[in-house]
């Protein structure tokens, strides 16, 4: 049965209120490929556009996209996150964002990890897309996960 759907085979927020409070941790990653040129024109300008410092924006975005997890993915918990490190580079023509998010409580934190990459990512995409519309977000993944029924590492668990 998945967790987050009834005996009436309706969706519902899973209960945690019985399960121990560890100490949950996960990491993510998205990955913005950015036409050559565009990478080139980021690089040259020390990654500002006329909307501003790209990565430093994106890294905000991320650590708001991470805190609202729960008002843009309807079954998440509301949870109160202790740490969220946003981790912005650029390698070639790809900006590589890592999403790591911690917190003491009953439920993991790899949506919220996802989220603040994905959010990142799609900060990167509006703030460059005025020099191209080719820009792709892709492999936006799971890394890693800790505390809570298992662990999950980068290849190893692909379920």
């Amino acid at each position: 049965m998945l967790s987050h759907v009834g005996s009436d085979n309706q969706p519902r927020m899973v209960d945690v209120g019985a399960k121990a409070a560890t100490q949950r941790v996960a990491r993510a990653q998205a990955r913005v490929l950015l036409p050559a040129d565009v990478a080139a024109q980021l690089r040259e300008a020390g990654h500002m556009t006329p909307k501003g410092p790209v990565l430093t924006t994106a890294n905000l975005a991320g650590v708001m996209g991470a805190k609202a997890t729960p008002q843009l993915i309807p079954l998440c918990h509301p949870l109160m996150l202790q740490r969220c490190h946003v981790d912005i580079t650029a390698e070639g023509n790809e900006i590589v964002i890592v999403c790591e998010v911690a917190c003491h409580g009953t439920t993991g934190v790899e949506m919220e990890a996802l989220t603040g990459a994905s959010i990142a990512a799609l900060t990167v995409y509006d703030m460059c897309k005025a020099m191209s519309h080719d820009i792709v977000i892709r492999d936006v993944r799971l890394l890693h996960k800790s505390g809570g029924k298992r662990d999950v590492n980068a290849g190893t668990d692909r379920s």
